[in-house]
């Protein structure tokens, strides 16, 4: 079980990584995880850290605490692929902070004690994004939505400080309208300077941070990242600015013929590039020249990056396809990663380890694997939920699922007894508009060990004053 250990102030790895790869042994977690691996290397390009560490790349993968928490293979592989860590969501403001100063770092806590007993950097995942930013946030406006922001910014970038290695500062910031500014409640509350003060708050918090702007679509040259390199120019003339973020969600076949000049350009103001969530859909089911034309799309991503000298690396959002964001969000597609849901790699792996200057023909040989034995089974599971921030006409709701036997999946349902009606969702699927909702987990928190929980998230509208119920939950395994 990965626990989570009291904060300590750390010294910053050195920004030319140590490369325990070549030294020939990465541990495994063993004090936050008790498990005493080690794994040799038959060479050090036969896996993507190896090829990455020579490079003097990072080779990062998006990490779900639940999936560390609970899958030895999944920790075994994570540690032994990939350099750097990135928190799907477990560093997100709803998860940080879902009440005004009620600060929660279990889950940030354990995976980046996890990344320094494994010798890997940490890039923080986000300070200030329109979504997964809880409602007594986005209910605030002017003096009050800027304090929040700046104490929340303040409270995380200092408990990392020395730890994370660099920072999405501000996320999706720019609409896909012709380049205007996104829509948001920040916009709306505080104008476009948020920016400038999230950085500058941002700046002062951990001055050697490296600090990003983080956008999707942006990948080639166009109306979006035209907006972006315009606010990219004003935040490096003020040195508040170390880097673009791109992250290259991309469908099969689409990969920008100009991303490189694209990238190009942003390193031409002073600034590291970096691919920060790489993923590539396909319609499903995938055939085997799909799956070929998704290896060569990873190649030429990863070439990109591995040519650039102030591209910083190169994230995927991810391990397994099962894990996925992407089947919840576009229907009808999937396959989007390296890995197969039994974490046998897939084409695209040995398209990055050859653009990483790897040998895909061989395989790492370990030593003492890991075997995992699966816990009793149970009775199936049981959900619950819990108001946590409640006004007038809406409520922020959290759902916990426990698992009394391991489980793949999971759905809830419950029926409102008055006017309660869920108007946003995360981290939960399915019919939940009604006064029935039919809700299950999504891509990455379906997988949950006996005895383990995971959480999902809403909020709902309701009569004007009205207490929000707390419905009786019925919880079935996929």
């Amino acid at each position: 079980m990965l626990l989570s250990r009291p904060h300590l102030s750390r010294q910053r790895p050195s920004r030319q990584r140590r490369r325990a790869v070549i030294a020939g042994v990465v541990t495994v977690a063993t004090a936050a995880l008790g498990l005493g691996l080690s794994t040799q290397f038959a060479s050090a390009q036969t896996t993507l850290r190896g090829a990455a560490d020579d490079l003097n790349k990072d080779i990062g993968v998006a990490v779900s605490y639940n999936l560390l928490q609970n899958n030895a293979q999944y920790r075994n592989l994570v540690a032994t692929e990939f350099n750097s860590l990135t928190a799907e969501n477990a560093m997100k403001w709803d998860a940080t902070e879902p009440s005004d100063g009620n600060y929660t770092f279990t889950q940030a806590d354990a995976i980046v004690d996890f990344a320094e007993d494994n010798d890997q950097t940490v890039h923080g995942h986000t300070f200030v994004w329109h979504q997964q930013t809880p409602s007594w946030v986005q209910n605030l406006s002017g003096t009050a939505l800027q304090t929040a922001m700046v104490e929340h910014i303040n409270t995380v970038a200092n408990r990392y400080e020395g730890r994370v290695d660099s920072w999405d500062v501000v996320n999706e910031v720019v609409s896909d309208s012709n380049g205007a500014m996104r829509d948001s409640f920040w916009l709306r509350g505080l104008g476009e300077g948020y920016i400038t003060t999230a950085f500058q708050t941002a700046r002062a918090a951990d001055p050697n941070a490296d600090l990003y702007i983080n956008d999707y679509s942006i990948d080639g040259i166009n109306a979006k990242s035209n907006k972006v390199y315009s606010i990219a120019q004003g935040l490096k003339s003020q040195n508040i600015l170390d880097g673009v973020g791109f992250q290259a969600h991309l469908i099969l076949g689409q990969v920008p013929s100009d991303m490189e000049a694209n990238l190009q350009r942003f390193v031409n103001l002073g600034l590291k590039v970096r691919i920060t969530e790489l993923d590539i859909r396909i319609q499903t089911p995938a055939d085997a020249n799909e799956l070929q034309q998704q290896a060569n799309d990873y190649r030429r991503v990863t070439e990109i990056c591995a040519e650039l000298a102030d591209c910083s690396g190169v994230t995927v959002w991810g391990v397994r396809d099962g894990d996925s964001w992407v089947p919840g969000v576009f229907p009808g597609y999937g396959a989007p990663l390296l890995f197969n849901d039994d974490l046998s790699k897939k084409p695209a792996y040995n398209a990055v380890l050859d653009a990483l200057g790897g040998d895909g023909n061989e395989e790492p040989t370990t030593s003492n694997p890991v075997t995992t034995t699966p816990p009793p089974s149970g009775s199936g599971c049981t959900a619950t939920l819990s108001v946590q921030s409640p006004w007038n006409t809406g409520a922020t709701y959290s759902g916990t699922v426990k698992a009394n036997q391991n489980l793949t999946g999971w759905t809830v349902t419950w029926t409102w007894p008055g006017s309660e009606r869920i108007s946003n969702a995360w981290s939960v699927q399915g019919n939940l508009s009604g006064a029935t909702v039919t809700g299950s987990n999504v891509g990455y928190n379906g997988t949950v060990a006996s005895g383990q929980t995971t959480t999902f998230g809403f909020n709902i509208t309701k009569a004007n004053g009205s207490t929000a119920s707390v419905p009786t939950v019925t919880c079935t395994p996929a």
